[in-house]
């Protein structure tokens, strides 16, 4: 099973709904994490209510800092903090421009929560190609 991470600056919006996504919609394809570079206390409240939206529970998803991420292995980081990473990953380092919806109206999170999902779609789908799943 490929291991994945994404990425964002205050793993709170972006990089949760992505692991909320890939979790709901490639289990057993994939284990999923997410962390940021400068980690929140918490998930901010409108990502819930549009994950809701969608049907998908955050459940016990919290922010958490890419540091204690730094030693596990995984087959691919997805980068969507849009600067770089702070230290170089013995993996590919897939690179997202996702606009930061934090402080945006609610229609911003929806628009972010709909790209997102769809490239989680399009990673699994290429994920499952090359592994002939």
């Amino acid at each position: 099973m490929k291991r994945v991470l994404f990425v964002c600056i205050g793993n709170s919006c972006r990089s949760q709904m992505a692991e909320a996504f890939a979790r709901h919609l490639g289990a057993g394809i994939w284990e999923v994490e997410s962390a940021g570079l400068m980690p929140a206390g918490i998930i901010a409240p409108p990502v819930r209510e549009v994950m809701a939206e969608k049907r998908i529970d955050l459940g016990d998803q919290f922010p958490k800092p890419l540091t204690w991420m730094r030693r596990q292995a995984f087959d691919l980081v997805v980068n969507m903090a849009g600067c770089p990473l702070p230290w170089e990953w013995p993996c590919p380092v897939l690179k997202w421009t996702v606009d930061d919806p934090i402080g945006q109206s609610g229609k911003v999170y929806r628009r972010v929560r709909d790209e997102i999902e769809g490239l989680v779609r399009g990673l699994l789908d290429e994920i499952r190609g090359a592994s002939g799943a």
